[in-house]
């Protein structure tokens, strides 16, 4: 392996005992370019070409008030695939936020556990005067990395192959971006929704492949919300409006405490891809919060969607949670929501919604093969968690035609990264290829990448690819083929 390391950023952190700043969330500061990584077992296949990318979050600064892991700075990690071999780089994302700490050499924000007089500065781009890190989620469209944040902020390009930064997206509009983006391969299309605390309170908006806005419409709601995923067919887009967000009461003071409210449904609305206001549909389903939606596609009258439906959307303090944490870690171990898998039905003509789960186990962090975003698909990838914490210990795949599934658990002290599907070249049918993901190992302080066979799942990584320094946790991550990047779209 060669490796360049690049200057060191400016860091005022001081040693912590805070449970999301030590083991796997220990923040990495180091920066570099890596090539011809060491394989440290197995073989890397010749059969993939392209781009893993990661999100983490690595706080820079001292925090000014009570640390939050979603608070952190975001750093994109990229390992390159291309002829058997594997190249890495990492980069912190230089959001406007990061750019002006590091010239004050002090954090100017608070974060998402404290109060808005704790910031010095107001947010840029996010609600209740928030940094915005850019650390949430990473899509690839039109040749490009987009970044954005968990509390609707701005979207930020980085150039896929040298993470090279290119500033704020051009198109993104003054509401800013929601966490979450989605990506039809097939057209190039990025589509996305924004949200805000003034009235319609929601927007709706398609990308072309080429970076234009062209097409952005109110999605008016009856008030403030906190939305945090979307999902798409061929033909419409499906927005929601879920009864937990913020206390209309307390917001009125500027205070941003989450409640859930009881007796009110969730609901979805389906607008066709380019259609207006007076288009979208609402549907009412039993409630919940959703974090992270699967994939949805249309069949005959009906909208087939799954996602991750929380049973307990609020939970009590974590009960064996470090003094202090009690509150933050059940808002952020996966254990205390109950996700479960879970599948929703909207009948166009008649209105009605039907929906039940499809697994009873604690699953969240899905992932399937991309080329079937919108349509129907059969195989899905979702994560399991250690309980109490939010560190992904293992994957279940599930064939969601036969009911069948399979699951492959980490040892204990290895943590994986959410784990997308990597197609291989020349593909013959849907689950023909990997999962990738990178590995947080606790027992060695190392990191590297793994490749997971989907045709044998159960049977382990068929390579395990050392990383040049030990990353830290986070959040999302995305697979771009060279094709796609290259040429904006697939021809699927």
């Amino acid at each position: 392996m060669k490796m360049e390391r690049l200057p060191p950023v400016k860091t005022s952190l001081r040693p912590s005992n805070h449970p999301y700043l030590n083991g796997a969330w220990t923040p990495l500061h180091e920066e570099v370019n890596a090539t011809d990584l060491e394989v440290i077992d197995g073989k890397i296949p010749t059969d993939i070409d392209g781009l893993y990318v990661r999100n983490t979050e690595n706080p820079v600064q001292q925090p000014l008030g009570r640390y939050h892991p979603f608070d952190g700075d975001g750093m994109i990690h990229m390992i390159s695939f291309k002829d058997g071999r594997a190249d890495y780089r990492n980069r912190f994302v230089r959001t406007r936020g990061f750019q002006a700490e590091q010239e004050a050499g002090q954090s100017l924000w608070g974060g998402l556990m404290d109060g808005p007089e704790v910031s010095l500065r107001p947010g840029f781009g996010a609600h209740g005067g928030l940094k915005d890190s850019s650390s949430t989620d990473v899509v690839v469209h039109g040749g490009k990395i987009v970044s954005t944040f968990y509390q609707c902020g701005e979207a930020y390009w980085l150039d896929p192959e040298t993470l090279e930064q290119g500033g704020v997206a051009s198109w993104g509009p003054l509401d800013g971006v929601s966490a979450h983006t989605k990506i039809d391969e097939a057209t190039g299309e990025l589509l996305f929704f924004n949200y805000s605390k003034s009235a319609p309170y929601m927007h709706y908006g398609v990308v072309d492949k080429t970076g234009k806005l062209v097409h952005y419409v109110p999605v008016p709601l009856p008030g403030p919300r906190l939305p945090h995923d979307m999902v798409f067919t061929t033909n419409y887009s499906i927005l929601n409006d879920l009864p937990v967000f913020w206390d209309e009461e307390l917001l009125k003071r500027n205070v941003h405490a989450v409640r859930e409210h009881r007796g009110m449904p969730s609901r979805f609305a389906v607008i066709p891809r380019y259609g207006d206001t007076q288009d979208i549909k609402w549907f009412e389903a039993d409630p919940t919060y959703i974090l992270h939606f699967l994939n949805a596609y249309e069949e005959g009258d009906e909208i087939v969607m799954d996602g991750y439906f929380q049973e307990k959307p609020t939970p009590r303090p974590l009960a064996d949670a470090p003094d202090g944490y009690a509150h933050m870690m059940a808002f952020v171990d996966e254990h205390s929501f109950i996700p479960k898998l879970h599948r929703w039905r909207f009948n166009l003509k008649t209105g009605e919604t039907t929906e039940h789960h499809m697994d009873d186990r604690i699953l969240e962090f899905g992932m399937f093969n991309q080329r079937y975003a919108g349509k129907p698909y059969r195989y899905a990838y979702s994560t399991t968690t250690k309980p109490g914490w939010f560190l992904f210990n293992g994957y279940v795949k599930h064939d969601l035609q036969t009911g069948e599934s399979w699951a492959l658990n980490l040892p204990e002290g290895r943590f994986a990264s959410e784990s997308p599907f990597v197609p291989r070249i020349d593909a013959k049918d849907e689950d023909d290829g990997y999962l990738v993901s990178f590995i947080i190992d606790e027992n060695t302080q190392t990191s590297e990448c793994i490749l997971v066979d989907c045709k044998n799942f159960e049977a382990g990584p068929v390579v395990r690819i050392a990383l040049p320094h030990k990353i830290s946790s986070g959040t999302h991550s995305v697979w771009a083929d060279r094709e796609f990047i290259k040429n904006g779209k697939l021809d699927l």
